[in-house]
């Protein structure tokens, strides 16, 4: 235990130097070079310049040299304990001058050589093999030193004369096995220091004689007093104790390691009584007999608060009530009983001047301080880690402690049935912690009415009910490690400001949560397994509208659980758009642009003539239809004119007195709709069969041929024949002139053919009609069958 006090010291001292190293050269990039528990032999070689703080502890190392160490110019920590060290010249350090603390404890040191221009704050020589104490007269000139820890077998009133003029803050003496043979009780005499621990040798009954009231201390620690086999109550000790009352300095004293009798122990602390000591702790007891001592002076005592860690007795056949009779009328303000299996505890029988209890871990029960109105005073009361079971009863207890503002429960089994009745808490408590015990949703309706912070978590708590009774001074609630699956609502916790609700099963917080806390200043929900839907979106968002310190531990604890594809998204890298998220933008989204669409096309079809198209396309597909019955041998036959005749009415002059006569002296089989036409069929379907039957379709245009509807259809299927059938069989002939203003838009196709297709032009002059009509039949010219 004590080197385990020891160790947490040293670790404190290294945290503070640390602090003081980052605060004075915090534009310097710090060095630490940890290398404890390598199997190290020696130190290392390959260690950085900028090194400024070195551990090199529990490994092997027997030497160090200067080598080692002296290009380390920056070095101010460096610790090397628990290794196997026997001799050190502290002349080692000379190039080191920047070094303030040196841990040398743990070693198997006998001798040193000191230097004179080392100036330490912390040097720790203890749990060494010294016979005397280590100190040097160079000691004298670490003026900055703060800290010393020795070691030694035997103690001389001159051995500590070259520190006398120090002062130290606090000094660790450890004294060795063979501590005692040659004592000198004035040992310590000249020893200036604020705290004073000694380790007596341990495995050892305290025969001692040391006078520590000598020291100047104000903290006294004393760790290792075995007194079970002394005849007489422990008597060598409790001189030592009883000379404390010479030292009015003395104002707090600390026993660790004890092993005596339970009347020894009653005598320690009525000796301790008498003292100028305010703060008195004892820890780890080993207590054995039986308690004969019944009466405890309570007069005449300056002590302030008194703690008991760690007890364990091996007898317990007296009566039990004599010592908690004793304990329980101590006229001090902070009492503390804890790890010593305590199973019960007496109401004082006058009013208690006891301001804070602490009887955590121990065996106590709902029973503990039933109907007790004597402690009145108390303002902070801890029974954590007991056996207590019903909440009703701790209630009930609080009811008469008029002054108490704190009360610790947790780590329990408490458990609320609200058949079992109502909860009386006293009005005073502000501050409950209940957490890691085993309540339910009910728990909300057996507080304190004036709580202001208050601890669940840890519990078995799945929703906070609606129906509870308004908690208006509530600040902070805590119910992280529960089940809950929302977060609460403000509406009975008007003042809340800080919530802590991480840990839980909440996978769709509600956003309303923010709004209904307005005055919410922290609020820590991270670690809950959110669902990354369309709900949560508004929930990020909300977060976004806040201070980042309102929401702590964001963006880092707050992930996607589900859906498994985004499982360990952070929240705020979720993509979820606003569109995807709000319906009724979605439908617009969605039906604006078909409508948009929808009217668009409606115009295109108009602007185009869609419609007539859409006739044309139902007449071809009918008429094709009807072309897959006719037999093969007909269909071989089916080419029956070199070319089929397309003009306005208006021009059939020109046709019927130029074009034909020029062509048919040739042979030429001319196919025209007022001599080739079937009747009884429709026109469009004469259309499409004298198109499929001629080897050409020769279009006359004019401008009479661009106002005539059949000269439309008649060249809307010659066109469509044209790419069904893969061939060349368009011929145009440009009779007249034709204006690009004057072509509807229905004839659209005829601009796309007069603009990619080479056509005749009917010239004016006579002397070319020769070579034009030579060119027409060169165009149609081939032979049909019989």
């Amino acid at each position: 235990m004590t080197k385990t006090n020891s160790g947490i010291f040293h670790f404190a001292i290294i945290f503070v130097l640390i602090l003081e190293i980052g605060i004075q050269s915090s534009d310097e990039r710090e060095f630490f070079v940890d290398r404890s528990k390598a199997g190290l032999t020696h130190v290392p070689k390959d260690l950085s310049l900028k090194t400024t703080i070195l551990d090199i502890s529990q490994n092997y190392i027997s030497e160090l040299r200067t080598s080692d160490i002296q290009l380390l110019s920056k070095l101010r920590i460096l610790i090397i304990s628990h290794n196997k060290i026997q001799y050190l010249d502290i002349s080692v350090f000379k190039f080191n001058l920047e070094l303030e603390y040196l841990d040398l404890s743990h070693n198997k040191l006998g001798k040193i050589s000191c230097h004179p221009t080392v100036n330490l704050k912390h040097l720790d020589l203890s749990f060494n093999a010294f016979d005397a104490l280590p100190i040097c007269k160079e000691f004298g000139n670490m003026s900055q030193l703060e800290f010393l820890g020795l070691s030694a077998t035997q103690l001389q009133k001159s051995s500590v004369l070259p520190i006398a003029h120090l002062h130290i803050s606090k000094v660790l003496l450890v004294l060795g096995d063979p501590y005692g043979e040659k004592e000198d009780s004035e040992s310590l005499r000249h020893l200036n220091t604020e705290s004073l621990h000694i380790v007596f040798p341990t495995r050892k009954e305290f025969h001692f004689i040391l006078d520590v009231s000598l020291s100047t201390a104000v903290n006294l620690e004393l760790s290792n007093i075995k007194c079970v086999l002394d005849d007489n109550r422990c008597s060598y000790f409790l001189n030592i104790l009883s000379k404390l009352q010479k030292n009015p300095r003395l104002s707090s004293l600390t026993l660790n390691n004890i092993e005596t009798a339970w009347d020894s122990f009653i005598m320690i602390l009525q000796l301790v009584w008498y003292t100028s000591v305010e703060n008195f702790s004892i820890k780890n007891v080993k207590l054995q007999g039986h308690l004969g001592f019944r009466d405890f002076d309570y007069s005449n005592t300056s002590l302030k608060a008194l703690s008991i860690y760690q007890v364990v007795s091996d007898v317990f056949s007296f009566p039990q009530s004599s010592i908690y009779k004793i304990f329980s009328n101590m006229t001090i303000q902070n009492f503390t009983v804890s790890g010593t299996h305590m199973i019960h505890m007496l109401c004082p029988s006058q009013i208690s001047p006891f301001l804070h209890l602490d009887f955590s871990n121990n065996l106590l029960t709902d029973t503990i301080f039933r109907d007790c109105g004597t402690l009145t005073k108390l303002e902070t009361f801890s029974l954590q880690i007991n056996q207590l079971k019903e909440l009703t009863n701790i209630a009930h207890m609080t009811k008469e402690m008029k002054s108490l503002h704190q009360l610790d429960i947790s780590q329990n089994f408490l458990r609320y049935d609200e058949n079992e009745g109502n909860c009386s808490w006293t009005r005073s408590l502000l501050s409950l912690n209940m957490s890691s015990n085993i309540l339910t949703d009910s728990v909300f309706r057996c507080l304190p009415p004036r709580i202001k912070v208050l601890d669940l978590h840890n519990n078995r708590i799945r929703s906070i009910p609606k129906q509870i009774m308004k908690l208006e001074s509530l600040q902070k609630l805590n119910v992280a490690l529960n089940s809950l699956t929302n977060l609460p609502g403000c509406g009975a916790f008007n003042s809340l400001s800080t919530l802590i609700i991480d840990h839980n099963s909440i996978s769709n917080p509600s956003v309303d949560f923010f709004q209904s806390c307005q005055k919410i200043r922290s609020i820590k929900a991270g670690n809950n397994p959110f669902q990354c839907t369309c709900e949560l979106r508004e929930f990020i968002q909300s977060i976004g509208q806040v201070s980042s310190d309102v929401v702590e531990g964001w963006p880092d604890s707050y992930k996607c659980e589900y859906p498994e594809s985004y499982k360990g998204t952070p929240l705020k890298d979720f993509p979820l758009s606003q569109l995807s998220c709000n319906t009724a933008l979605l439908v617009i989204t969605i039906v604006v642009p078909v409508l948009v669409l929808a009217v668009t096309v409606s115009i295109l079809c108009i602007y185009l003539d869609l419609p007539w198209y859409l006739r044309m396309v139902c007449q071809w597909t009918q008429t094709r239809r009807r072309a897959r019955h006719i037999p093969l041998e007909e269909l071989q036959r089916t080419l029956q004119f070199h070319a089929f005749i397309s003009y306005s009415g208006h021009d059939s002059a020109w046709v019927k007195s130029e074009l034909l006569p020029n062509l048919e002296k040739e042979d030429i089989r001319i196919c025209l709709h007022e001599r080739n036409f079937v009747p009884g069929k429709s026109i469009v379907e004469n259309i499409i069969n004298c198109t499929e039957k001629s080897y050409k379709s020769i279009f006359v245009l004019s401008p009479n041929f661009v106002q005539s509807e059949w000269c439309h259809y008649e060249l809307y299927f010659a066109h469509h024949n044209l790419f069904h059938e893969g061939s060349d069989n368009l011929i145009l002939i440009l009779l007249e002139p034709i204006p690009q203003y004057s072509i509807p838009s229905s004839y659209h196709k005829l601009k796309i053919l007069m603009a990619k297709r080479t056509y005749l032009e009917w010239p004016k002059e006579k002397s070319k009609h020769g070579l034009f009509w030579a060119n027409l039949r060169a165009a149609i010219n081939i032979k049909l069958m019989e």
